[in-house]
């Protein structure tokens, strides 16, 4: 075992070096990039086939297996909690564990609640005789909210970013009960660039998310916001927009009819705030939505950008769950009241909390249960008319061979139970050479039943030729637009990233870039520059993924885009 080990660090050592000489070829030979990058659609097309003519592919033959119509299991997909960092450590047996977000439980001016918190454990608070202390574990709201649901992992305590995932939490069963509505201050809004803002508040008289969404659906106003089932800004955005159109009734006809009008013309819908950030420093979109206390932090929007808040603030409320006893509940109690002390609220300042102090919000608290319908209905409605249509293409090579595999195949069977019916699915898979395991379709039960056959007759030897993978599906991607000129091309690559034969990625980036092919990857205990730089041709999310948790971000990335 240790021979192996040493063997596979010295794969991805090997495999990192490769990729970091592909990735240098691009800074190094910008002249290069910029003449690839500027080729009209004509010669792009012409680019392709000849690139595609150079690639080994060949056809299997379709074969079945068998489909599960269940829905998804999001606790079968989850990792074990010990995926996600404990960022404080408790100091006593007497303590409770907390589920923090992590705009507050991280690093730097993300570090505010673990400074408080390592506060408090050294201060040897004493209960009934004990010495108290609070564990912090660092993780995002959405998925704290997914853990405690679904009953995978309910910890003692919760402070989510906002109330609509403890309101979530509460209509999904879980006990609940509200220490504190507000540990430190904090709201989402609306970041525009100064000119949009003045361009608005002079047709409109004000920007708010009723004017956005009007201008959005006049198609006034390119904005992006992120994943409603991860982010609390997505979510916070999503209720507020519903409400926006029927205040009476989130759900209502009038609702989802202006939902599907305002969305219609949205361009983009970022999986995480990171995402959001780096597409916005493209300046292709006019406006986003981030947390206040991201955007002062943001050196990138310091200037010529504004900030208009919205929804329900963002106070990190803290929430006790299930049948806590006595003393757990009383040490929540007393870590509440440290938290509110003067020196601890200043700390929060400077690290960008507590500002727009004033702002209340115009709505009231939607209810959970309405808001897990509204996460459903954004899934059906998000991508309006126009249906996707999908490549997957799987890093099939010798590098893969046993767990990695194992867990990409295991993370395609049941992220596919993510895929929407009006959708078309293609597959391939590649090592030295390229195989359409796949041809594109309607995604409809004889299509599922084919890629659940493809997904599990996969098999790992060989090269790795990752870009000739990629041509083969652009390839494929324009045929069935030359069909269905009306779908949206989406490519997903998974792989370990040890790219080491066929065409480089200076080959494709412009033909990428002509296509504007959103190009999702999803890499294998590996951190791959060349991987990121696909994805970030055409603002697609890059995931660096373990086999370890590698189930569940695939489904969530299939969730918010398929």
């Amino acid at each position: 075992m240790v021979g192996k080990g040493k063997a596979f660090v010295v794969l991805m050592a090997i495999a990192a070096l490769v990729f970091a000489m592909v990735y240098a070829g691009v800074v190094l030979t910008s002249d290069l990039g910029k003449s690839n990058e500027q080729i009209s659609s004509e010669d792009a097309a012409e680019q392709l086939d000849k690139l595609y003519r150079q690639v080994s592919v060949s056809t299997a033959e379709p074969v079945k297996g068998q489909i599960d119509l269940n829905p998804a299991d999001v606790a079968d997909a989850l990792p074990d909690i010990s995926k996600f960092a404990v960022s404080v450590e408790n100091t006593t047996d007497s303590f409770v564990e907390i589920l923090s977000s992590t705009e507050k439980s991280g690093t730097g001016v993300d570090g505010w609640l673990n400074e408080v918190a390592t506060a408090f454990n050294q201060a040897n608070i004493q209960l009934d005789g004990s010495s108290i202390s609070v564990k912090i574990r660092n993780i995002a709201s959405g998925t704290a909210a997914d853990y405690i649901r679904s009953g995978k992992y309910v910890p003692d305590a919760y402070t989510p970013s906002n109330e609509l995932w403890g309101e979530m939490v509460k209509a999904s069963g879980v006990p609940i009960q509200t220490i504190t509505d507000r540990l430190v201050g904090n709201v989402a809004g609306i970041v525009a660039t100064k000119e949009k803002y003045e361009e608005l508040v002079s047709k409109y008289g004000s920007l708010n998310i009723k004017t956005v969404t009007d201008a959005i659906a006049n198609n006034e106003l390119a904005m992006g916001y992120t994943d409603p089932f991860a982010s609390s800004t997505g979510l916070n955005f999503l209720a507020t927009a519903l409400q926006t159109f029927d205040s009476s009734d989130m759900l209502s006809d009038q609702a989802v009819q202006g939902f599907e009008k305002f969305q219609a013309n949205v361009p983009f819908t970022a999986s995480t705030t990171l995402q959001m950030r780096e597409a916005a420093k493209t300046g292709m979109l006019d406006a986003f939505v981030l947390e206040y206390q991201t955007f002062v932090n943001a050196a990138d929007f310091t200037t010529g950008y504004s900030f208009t808040p919205f929804g329900v603030r963002h106070d990190s409320p803290l929430y006790a769950l299930g049948d806590l006893s006595a003393q757990k509940l009383a040490i929540l109690e007393s870590f509440a009241a440290f938290v509110a002390q003067e020196p601890y609220q200043n700390l929060a300042e400077q690290s960008g909390f507590n500002g727009l102090a004033d702002y209340s919000p115009e709505l009231g608290l939607a209810d959970g249960a309405l808001l897990a319908a509204a996460q459903k209905l954004w899934k059906e409605k998000k991508d309006g008319s126009k249906p996707i249509a999908a490549v997957f293409v799987s890093d099939v090579s010798g590098s893969m061979a046993g767990e990695p595999l194992n867990r990409l195949k295991e993370s395609l069977l049941k992220g596919q139970q993510y895929l929407g019916r009006e959708n078309s699915i293609g597959f391939v898979s590649y090592s030295s050479d390229v195989v359409v395991n796949l041809p594109i379709g309607k995604y409809d039960a004889n299509q599922q039943s084919m890629l659940v056959g493809a997904i599990n007759s996969l098999q790992a030897s060989g090269g790795t030729a990752t870009f000739d993978g990629i041509i083969v599906a652009m390839k494929m991607l324009q045929e069935e637009l030359a069909i269905h000129p009306d779908v949206k091309p989406v490519i997903f690559v998974l792989s370990d990233g040890e790219t080491n034969e066929g065409h480089s990625l200076l080959d494709i980036k412009g033909l990428i870039e002509t296509y504007k092919m959103p190009i999702y990857t999803i890499g294998y205990n590996a951190n791959i520059a060349a991987l990121q730089s696909i994805s970030d041709l055409n603002e697609a999310a890059s995931i660096n993924a373990d086999t370890e948790d590698v189930v569940y971000k695939i489904g969530n990335l299939l969730n918010v885009q398929m």
